[in-house]
């Protein structure tokens, strides 16, 4: 706007929340004499319908345009096409599978307006310019926005201290998550009734059984979820700085794990305030309300949420992500994680940021995980029955439209997987077909095999779409459980410490003649410029291995915390230099530096302000003086003529003296 590229902008968001939250820094970054955008420019918020003749900004909700374009009001003037001429799109990943153009096999049974969403529409409305925002692009994605014009990763983020990193995940086992639960035929249980809000008394018609990832989704099982919660408590103390969010899957499970973890925290620690622990979900009397107090006030310190906070809230306090439940969808799961990345400086005291936050995965989460690769649906409409794919089927002419029919068939069978074994009977009687064979074959054969048995039973396609969990189909589970341990590590790979730190050792031999970087660490680390200690992190992330997951194994294995660099671990590994915190070889050597030579007032001054900026930065060289702290005060220049054009001289002893092994001893 500043050079009139653009006239009138829309900033559209898909959520309240997240157009509230835009409005707020709107107000609140300062950009040029202290002022805001808002004292600059008319900014126009989600309660505004339209913007007026001055308007440079309007924020407005997805749905807040579909009613206003597709569904306007009796009398309503029509938006017209240019009222924006640039539209940016907030967390354009979201929500938007629909947005596809149409295959042949699916303009023979579809209209294709069924297969645009009302979001495409939108956007195709405006003649403006259209940016997509996200931090997890999805195929679909590009296929409305294009290939992306920028690309920033998160792994990059927090090389350049812009987003904090996280520890290897802490995996809670619990015996019911090892063995799952099981009903055998006949055995008494407990049935909740959806339709009436009953819970009765009924048997198991035949052996049943849940894995945890079906836990709190298909059965309910409140003995998990306390051990979970007990554990939990010794990770999470509420009377300590940063706070926590747990993921859960409904609103109902959300209470459960609200109660749980009160009961939890009161046992452990006494008595707690009320507002210690919160439900934020969609369901609760004013969720906007409630976020901005976990975000803005001292409580809630604990949130209990399902899907209203993965996504655009920032709440840099966090240190704590809960998963209680499963998810698949990677763009789902990278999004959640987004919630703890955010930088909080003086979170645990004057000068003791954020510096890491913590995953705790109590159902195996990374073992289901979707590769990025895999997130685009099969079935790109949900709402599409089997009776009209069985149609589809059957009228359609061509192996390609044939094979993509029967493909969406499949992946649609495979939701319905559980509900059809479990009326196998049912089917069987019916059909006189196996559920189980019935699932396999159709997988496994052709889109002929198929279409000859949807000829010969034409009801099988209305007996799936009827498939449902129905009024008394929620299993409660009273199976005690009792906690296994805890360890690190993603799914099934669990990486013991000492081997992670072998692992790392045994790749910087490997990689020490291939990277000259590596060879300034080890031989002369006084010459090890920024950019350098950059590309080492960056070789070494690539490798799977950083300062954080370094600090935690170095923990898990010597039962001491080291706030080392990554210098300091590659020293150690490679040349068996001793493990001690950064800032401590930084104090010894300052200490060495001004105890060797008389220097003036100033000098002293200045020597002090390095070390604190090297303890900060690690590497502080020519150039890194020239910028920040350093060039507001005169840069290398400035100093330099302080300590009589020897600067140089001293900063390279300093940095020498700091890696000398005997004064850090």
């Amino acid at each position: 706007m500043k050079a009139d590229r653009f006239r009138r902008i829309l900033f559209l968001v898909d959520r309240s929340a997240l157009g509230e939250q835009a409005t707020d820094s709107f107000k609140d970054v300062r950009l040029e004499n202290l002022q805001t955008f808002t004292d600059i420019y008319d900014v126009k918020e989600l309660s505004d319908r339209r913007p007026d003749e001055h308007t440079r900004v309007h924020l407005a909700t997805v749905q807040g345009m579909v009613k206003r374009i597709l569904h306007p009001e009796p009398g309503q003037m029509p938006i017209p096409i240019d009222q924006y001429d640039c539209i940016v799109i907030d967390e354009c990943h979201r929500g938007y599978t629909l947005d596809q153009q149409l295959s042949d096999a699916e303009f023979q049974f579809r209209d294709e307006d069924d297969y645009i969403s009302q979001y495409r529409r939108v956007l195709d409305h405006f003649d403006a310019v259209k940016i997509g925002l996200t931090a997890t692009p999805a195929l679909h994605t590009t296929e409305i926005f294009g290939q992306p014009v920028y690309n920033y990763s998160y792994r990059q983020a927090v090389i350049d201290g812009w987003l904090v990193d996280h520890e290897p995940p802490i995996r809670i086992a619990t015996k019911l998550a090892r063995t799952g639960i099981k009903w055998k035929k006949g055995e008494k249980m407990k049935v909740y009734e959806r339709g009436t809000g009953k819970i009765v008394n009924t048997v198991a018609p035949d052996d049943t059984g849940y894995d945890v990832e079906h836990f709190n989704k298909y059965v309910v099982t409140e003995p998990f979820n306390r051990v979970v919660c007990a554990e939990l408590t010794n990770h999470i103390d509420p009377d300590l700085p940063g706070k926590t969010l747990i993921f859960c899957v409904n609103d109902s499970h959300a209470d459960l794990v609200v109660r749980l973890f009160k009961d939890a925290l009161e046992s452990k620690y006494g008595p707690i305030d009320d507002d210690v622990v919160a439900k934020i979900t969609g369901k609760i009397d004013d969720p906007l309300q409630m976020i901005r107090r976990y975000k803005n006030e001292q409580l809630p310190k604990i949130a209990v949420t399902v899907d209203l906070l993965t996504t655009g809230i920032d709440v840099p306090e966090i240190v704590n992500l809960v998963f209680i439940r499963g998810v698949r969808s990677r763009i789902l799961y990278e999004q959640m994680l987004g919630r703890g990345t955010r930088l909080c400086p003086d979170l645990f005291g004057k000068g003791k940021d954020k510096e890491v936050f913590k995953i705790f995965d109590a159902v195996d989460l990374y073992a289901k995980l979707q590769d990025f690769n895999t997130m685009k649906p099969v079935v790109t409409v949900p709402q599409i029955t089997f009776v009209e794919l069985a149609t589809a089927l059957l009228d359609c002419k061509g192996k390609t439209a044939a094979r993509e029919i029967l493909d969406m068939i499949v992946a649609k069978l495979h939701r319905k997987q559980r509900l059809l074994l479990r009326d196998a009977d049912q089917f069987r009687q019916r059909f006189c077909l196996d559920a189980a064979a019935f699932i396999r074959d159709i997988a496994r054969k052709t889109p002929t095999f198929t279409t000859r048995i949807f000829a010969r039973q034409p009801g099988i396609p209305k007996f799936l779409d009827d498939l449902t969990t129905g009024p008394g189909g929620l299993p409660i589970s009273e199976h005690a459980d009792e906690f296994e341990g805890t360890s690190r590590g993603y799914g099934r790979d669990v990486i013991k410490p000492g081997d992670y730190l072998d692992g790392f050792a045994q790749w910087l031999s490997q990689n020490m003649n291939k990277i000259p970087a590596l060879l300034v660490v080890t031989r002369r680390p006084r010459e090890l410029t920024r950019e350098q200690l950059k590309q080492i992190k960056i070789a070494l992330d690539a490798a799977g291995y950083n300062e954080t997951k370094l600090k935690t194994a170095w923990h898990e294995l010597k039962n001491e915390d080291i706030a080392a660099t990554i210098i300091g671990f590659i020293r150690n590994r490679a040349l068996g230099s001793p493990l001690v915190p950064y800032a401590g070889r930084v104090d010894r050597a300052l200490k060495d530096i001004l105890a060797e030579r008389k220097w003036t007032e100033p000098q002293r001054r200045w020597l002090d302000m390095l070390a604190n900026q090297i303890k900060v930065e690690t590497i502080v060289d020519r150039p890194a003086l020239d910028t920040g702290l350093f060039a507001n005060i005169g840069g290398f220049a400035r100093i330099n003529k302080a300590f009589d054009g020897q600067f140089e001289i001293v900063l390279h002893e300093l940095q020498d003296r700091i890696w000398t092994d005997s004064t850090a001893a």
